[in-house]
């Protein structure tokens, strides 16, 4: 089901969380909250949105993180029920986009709840104070943007104003794509 997600709530607070990569290794958001700030990144496998960005993720993450911003990836489905959503095959996921941040596992689905995901992708920009000034899309073009376009992505340009200014731009494409399972 395709959704659409709701407009940037400026200012909201990002709750703190610890999730686990498909290895176990635990990740804090406030230890990630930089002081450039975070992009947080609600993905999963099987969504052909999330596919037909996957490279021009990990490249405009590349980007960010060169320049000081960090990103995170949530997978808040319920891979009971979406087996292609596993950690095993997150891990294989990752490695064939080449994703430069962690891929983190929202077992029991609380994240992806306290933070209001819809869709996947569902990107939050938040400050270096943690809160929120961009949710949106990886740009204006949509899912099946060109890897290959020149023009600077809407989700990159966000990011670097907010971790120049502490605020995001007030006009902001809302993300859209499939449905988060819940269990």
């Amino acid at each position: 089901m395709l959704l659409d997600t709701p407009v940037c709530d400026f200012g909201w607070q990002a709750p703190d969380f610890t999730l686990k990569d498909p290895n176990g290794q635990d990740y804090t958001m406030k230890d990630h909250l930089g002081e450039k700030g975070l992009l947080i990144a609600f993905i999963c496998n099987h969504c052909p949105y999330v596919q037909g960005i996957g490279t021009r993720l990990a490249a405009d993450a590349r980007t960010l993180m060169d320049e000081g911003i960090n990103v995170l990836a949530v997978m808040s489905n319920d891979y009971r029920r979406v087996p292609d959503d596993s950690p095993e095959n997150m891990l294989k996921f990752a490695a064939h986009y080449g994703f430069p941040f962690p891929y983190l596992v929202d077992e029991d689905q609380a994240v992806g709840k306290a933070y209001g995901a819809v869709c996947t992708p569902d990107f939050f920009g938040f400050n270096k104070d943690g809160g929120l000034q961009y949710r949106g899309r990886l740009d204006d073009a949509g899912r099946n943007a060109d890897p290959s376009q020149t023009r600077t992505p809407e989700l990159v340009d966000a990011m670097r104003q907010i971790a120049q200014t502490g605020e995001g731009s007030r006009e902001q494409t809302p993300s859209m794509g499939c449905s988060i399972k819940w269990n």
